[in-house]
């Protein structure tokens, strides 16, 4: 079966036979529109029966996405025109437990087919996107989601009834005590009946509203002050989570950014964000609505084990010290730490909350405020109270990746993903017992699936080698992994509803994510797409080497992809670029396509120049385990520079490189470590261009830099150890910076403000190149030419190539 997947791998990869050779590589291909490359095949999902794929294109020239079909066996894809999509089967796919029908999402909206006669309805015609569509356990209701409402319909034949009303304002009946209004009850017969009879119609109304499940439902007033950010209805629409926050929350002062160049020929604002430590994000609460007895309940986060704790309470002391003494009172008692911590529902890249298939258990993840813990609580239903089933600690921060949680199919254990090894590994729980390490080792577990049985578990890894995944089965009972492909490069899985079967998306390093199916015992493998267009394919492209490189400071190994010529024999020296990867927590030394293809391909062209070029994942980089995670603590910058210089050293060694020419760039996280290597470690680069940097963290996101900086009212220290526009005086190396004019992620004030106090130093060799209709992301071709043009001549005149 190996051989089979590294044939077809072979065939995707392989340039036409007898082809022309490709002409040289030049910088206006390189970043043209990449639809000369050919699209990625994205948002794959199964058929009904399970015996075709659905998924989606980019047009070209476009961004519209196309919608294709093909034989889950292979065939030809078929694109959809308008028609035959709009009767397509559609998304989110479910079950009900006898397997009698199915609920699916087209272009949001809910549809239900009846699997015995194929009968299809229509259950919502909405302008909302409903989503999360769901059965009950007896299979005769069906819910999904609107925004935060949810709605329920009867699988015999409706109708659409909304689960619960939820009302942002104090309940009406609630009549608050009024010395004018209590005696003019007390003096007038009239007015007192009035109110009688006003009460007894609504007594009467919410009467028939209970008896009468053909009533809309009576509102819950969740108050004036409450917003409801999250909301999950039980398969049974028994009960409601409702996730609520403050509504008059202070999310500080908000940054603007200006549009130069609009369509009105008039200069623009743009809201953006806070910067961190300006307000941290607004405490959640949960309650717990009970539908059948319209009754509400708050749970309470209070007793979660470890919730008094202060993991800050050193540091904390530290730096009020330093306050008080330096006669600042006042933001010394701001600093004061919270009896209680305050929590947030752990739902932005996981699911926040999740209920057993048969509804008679949830499970809701909650995350500390200040970044160190990280719950998992189920509701006792009869006490109306939270219970810990798990908590994860870190003294340096809960990692945002990683937090996959359910249940099995028993609805009694929980499963989920946790760092406590010291990699992501996934385990179960019996409600109240103990632990079962499912899976282990040193390497990372990722996107488990249960088998429609559950006896099963499908899970991603990279057990071979940190750069090589692939899906594996392990019992969910526990045991050995099995693996099942060998692509190297998988990008993500589906299973097929019968079970039988895997969609995956797999790549290569010049092989954008393609769609195959597999059986889950390994065999059967069918590739059923090649997007690549043959201009593209017809280039030969420099496999990148994966090397080994050694730290000099305790780290082990720092893995790194390595560009060179085919013949590596010459002896003379030559210059070196290193590319640094942005995210700081993101894997690039992988065998899948990279999301740096541009860079990639322009790494290329520097090797036909006569470069060599090296792209390391640095300590902070993904897929290494949590110590290389953390590695960064309080002290970004510092460990990833070392393992820069460790690969320049390992070129100047190993690749003939002359160190007088090693020049270093990259964007976002990685223009931050370009300032940081010309500004920590002047003289060991030629040159660097650094594009999108941070360059002061006090001014980027909460949810990035408090997890590893703290607050900066806190922690100042950290945040000045960690900011490149603290060593500003010592730029002594030619440096280029470029930013995007709409970048609403890292500010382009980052940028400018480095550059005035560049002026302010009288410092000589910095330039700035500012793009003003680009964001952090650049997507136009113009833009990305002017950018690594720029690049390339500023390497070209200082690396002497």
């Amino acid at each position: 079966m190996r051989v089979l997947a590294a044939a077809l791998l072979t065939v995707l990869t392989a340039a036409p036979a007898f082809a022309a050779p490709p002409p040289p590589l030049d910088m206006e291909t390189i970043m043209a529109d990449p639809d000369w490359i050919g699209a990625a095949v994205e948002d794959a999902y199964w058929s009904v029966d399970g015996t075709q794929l659905y998924y989606s294109l980019k047009h070209d020239g476009s961004p519209v996405r196309d919608l294709y079909r093909v034989a889950a066996t292979g065939g030809t894809p078929v694109q959809l025109d308008p028609k035959t999509a709009a009767g397509a089967d559609g998304s989110k796919l479910v079950f009900d437990h006898e397997h009698r029908h199915a609920a699916f999402v087209r272009h949001g909206d809910v549809f239900l087919r009846d699997l015995g006669t194929g009968a299809t309805v229509q259950v919502t015609r909405s302008a909302a996107k409903e989503r999360d569509p769901h059965f009950s356990v007896d299979g005769r209701l069906l819910s999904f989601r609107s925004g935060n409402n949810w709605f329920t319909y009867a699988v015999a034949g409706g109708p659409v009834t909304p689960a619960a009303l939820l009302e942002e304002k104090d309940d009406p009946k609630t009549k608050k005590s009024d010395d004018l209004k209590d005696d003019q009850q007390a003096i007038f017969k009239t007015l007192r009946q009035l109110r009688a009879d006003d009460d007894a119609v609504k007594a009467d109304a919410e009467a028939l509203a209970a008896a009468d499940p053909g009533q809309a439902p009576q509102p819950f007033w969740l108050g004036k002050k409450t917003s409801v950010t999250d909301t999950s209805l039980s398969p049974d629409g028994r009960w409601m989570v409702v996730v609520t926050q403050d509504k008059d929350a202070d999310g500080g002062k908000i940054a603007d950014l200006t549009h130069y160049v609009t369509d009105s020929g008039y200069a623009e604002t743009e809201a953006t964000r806070a910067y961190v430590g300006r307000n941290d994000p607004a405490p959640q609460s949960l309650r717990l609505l009970d539908l059948r007895t319209h009754t509400s309940y708050d749970l309470d986060t209070a007793k979660l084990p470890g919730i008094g704790d202060d993991p800050l309470a050193e540091l904390r002391a530290k730096t009020v010290a330093a306050l008080r003494k330096d006669g600042k009172g006042d933001r010394a008692d701001a600093l004061a730490a919270p009896k209680v911590r305050p929590v947030i529902v752990n739902g932005e890249y996981s699911p926040g909350i999740v209920w057993s298939d048969d509804g008679r258990n949830v499970a809701v993840q909650l995350r500390a405020i200040d970044n160190k813990d990280r719950w998992i609580a189920t509701v006792d239903f009869d006490k109306h109270a939270l219970v810990s089933q798990h908590r994860l600690t870190d003294k340096a921060w809960i990692n945002w990746d990683g937090n996959d949680f359910g249940w099995l199919r028993d609805g009694r254990s929980l499963w989920y993903l946790s760092e406590e090894s010291g990699f992501a590994q996934l385990y179960t729980r019996p409600l109240g017992g103990k632990a079962t390490a499912i899976t282990s080792g040193r390497f990372e577990t990722d996107h488990p699936v249960l088998s429609p049985d559950g006896s099963t578990f499908y899970v991603r890894t990279n057990q071979v080698a940190p750069y090589s995944y692939d899906i594996y089965s392990v019992p969910s009972t526990g045991g050995a992994l099995t693996r099942i492909t060998h692509f190297e490069g998988l990008d993500d899985f589906s299973l097929s509803p019968d079970g039988r079967s895997l969609a995956v998306l797999h790549s290569s390093s010049y092989v954008p994510s393609q769609l195959a199916t597999i059986g889950v015992d390994g065999a059967a493998v069918h590739e059923l797409t090649d997007t690549r267009k043959p201009g593209y394919k017809a280039h030969d492209w420099i496999a990148p080497k994966i090397v080994q490189v050694p730290s000099s400071h305790g780290a082990g190994t720092i893995w790194a992809k390595f560009y060179g010529p085919a013949d590596s024999s010459a002896t003379a020296s030559r210059p070196a670029v290193i590319f640094v990867h942005g995210a700081g927590y993101l894997q690039n030394v992988h065998l899948s396509y990279p999301a740096y293809f541009r860079e990639q391909m322009f790494h290329n062209l520097l090797v036909q120049r006569g470069y060599v070029v090296i792209d390391m994942d640095y300590r902070a980089s993904k897929g290494y385990g949590r110590d290389w995670r953390t590695a960064i603590y309080r002290n970004m910058g510092h460990p990833e520079l070392d393992d820069l210089l460790d690969g320049k050293a390992w070129l100047v060694k190993n690749q003939h490189v002359d160190p007088k020419r090693v020049g270093i760039y990259g964007g976002s996280y990685g223009g931050f470590m370009t300032l940081m290597a010309l500004l920590r470690a002047p003289g060991e680069f030629a040159a660097g261009a650094a594009l999108r940097p941070v360059t002061d963290w006090t001014s980027y996101n909460h949810e990035y830099s408090a997890n590893i900086l703290n607050d900066p009212q806190l922690d100042p220290e950290a945040y000045a150890t960690s900011s490149p526009i603290m060593y500003a005086d010592k730029l002594s190396d030619p440096l280029l910076m470029e930013h995007g004019l709409i970048d609403d992620n890292v500010l382009a004030s980052d940028t400018v403000r480095l550059y005035q106090r560049f002026i302010e130093l009288h410092k000589k060799n910095f330039w700035m190149s500012l793009y003003p209709l680009e964001r952090h992301g650049f997507v136009h071709a113009d833009s990305w030419y002017d950018e690594y043009r720029r690049i390339d001549e500023l390497f070209q005149q200082n690396l002497g190539r």
